[in-house]
């Protein structure tokens, strides 16, 4: 197995990739309809609850998902552990997938979203005050500055083509991208620390429309230490992912390595939320056993079971165990954003929400749209590390 990352190859229209092409597409048909009717007849959506799934789980959930390139960058370069090289390619691709497609559907979600490119070109008409503003600036630049970040892997396969044009280009551009590339990690590490803490921040000006349980001062910096975590796991998974579909290396011990810290940000999740209670006075909420307080009680019992489960992990390259583990973090971390967003969010009047059938299929169609570029990209470019020549990935 070799550590330097090469294009996986292999057919591309495989039987998966086919599904995913028809889910995609009825994704991208009935997202035409959306712009065709407007948002009323395709949505749940209302003047109380004036986003829901697009918002909730394609942007805020899917944006933390997608945070696995911040993780590894953390860790890589700001705590020097080079070891973990390897795990950088893939994970800022998924980052950049993630992230690209997060503005789609905020594209897809917003009444006018022709009018969005106006953003970043007027800063005489920002609200320097909005934390929706940091958050569309800095998840526009930092999706730009991740394809910069993952640019070295299309320049080297692009400039492997001989003397063509696109060969000399990529030649040419290589060396300035390698002299910029300490810059752009640096952004690449500030930006998501910025908008993900400012995610939580636009819940906290909900004030008491948001439930206490969820509403407080450290929602940003939870919203912060909950994305680290699910980067972290989405690394794990997407190195199972490729070491099962693409026969590569699955860098059991790296991953283990990995395990280890989310054992303290995960802890530290938890211990935050209990002392914040306490310290509010608002500990005696658990206790009402309402709807509120049970979706509560079962974010910090998984909490701590991933706890548990990564303890019991210790330095064990369990492949399997990890994953589960991963996916339990996921699962904690979509249910903390969900529960932030809609659940604990509780509009005057008698406004309820709940997802029509055409926010659904648009956003199966986004996921299956990020997994066609996913695996088209990994084919065609050096992506993946663990490389064995003797065996010819599949999907």
């Amino acid at each position: 197995m070799s550590d330097r990352a090469v294009a996986v190859g292999g057919p591309l229209m495989t039987r998966p990739f086919k599904i995913l092409l028809v889910v995609a597409v009825v994704g991208a048909l009935t997202t035409i309809w959306r712009f065709a009717v407007g948002l009323g007849p395709v949505t749940g959506l209302s003047d109380g609850y004036p986003w829901g799934l697009w918002i909730a789980f394609d942007v805020v959930t899917g944006t933390a998902i997608a945070c696995g390139g911040y993780a590894v960058a953390l860790l890589v370069y700001i705590l020097n552990k080079g070891r973990y090289h390897p795990l950088v390619r893939p994970a800022v691709l998924t980052s950049a997938l993630g992230y690209s497609l997060a503005g789609l559907a905020i594209a897809i979600d917003v009444g006018r979203p022709w009018f969005m490119w106006r953003i970043p070109i007027s800063p005489t008409k920002w609200n320097l005050n909005s934390a929706l503003l940091e958050v569309a600036l800095c998840v526009m630049a930092y999706a730009v500055v991740l394809w910069i970040e993952l640019s070295p892997a299309f320049l080297e396969k692009w400039s492997e083509k001989g003397d063509g044009a696109l060969a000399n280009l990529a030649r040419k551009i290589s060396p300035i991208i390698e002299k910029s590339l300490l810059w752009i990690i640096a952004l690449g590490i500030l930006l998501p620390t910025m908008h993900q803490s400012s995610l939580g921040t636009v819940m906290l000006l909900a004030g008491p429309r948001l439930h206490p349980l969820w509403h407080t001062p450290m929602v940003p910096l939870l919203f912060l230490i909950s994305c680290i975590a699910m980067g972290y796991a989405i690394v794990v998974i997407e190195s199972a992912f490729s070491s099962r579909v693409f026969k590569r290396a699955a860098h059991g011990a790296m991953l283990a390595g990995l395990s280890k810290v989310m054992v303290w940000v995960m802890a530290s999740f938890a211990v935050l939320r209990a002392v914040d209670l306490v310290a509010r006075g608002k500990l005696g909420l658990i206790a009402a056993f309402d709807i509120y307080s049970v979706m509560f009680l079962i974010e910090m019992a998984l909490v701590l079971l991933a706890v548990f489960m990564l303890l019991r992990l210790g330095s064990s390259p369990d492949l399997g165990l990890m994953v589960r583990t991963a996916l339990l973090i996921i699962l904690v971390g979509t249910m903390y954003r969900f529960d932030t967003y809609l659940l604990a969010f509780q509009p005057s009047g008698n406004w309820s929400y709940f997802p029509a059938i055409p926010e659904v299929l648009i956003t199966l169609g986004v996921i299956a749209f990020e997994l066609i570029l996913y695996i088209f990209i990994v084919k065609k470019f050096p992506i993946l590390a663990g490389h064995d020549p003797a065996v010819r990935g599949s999907l």
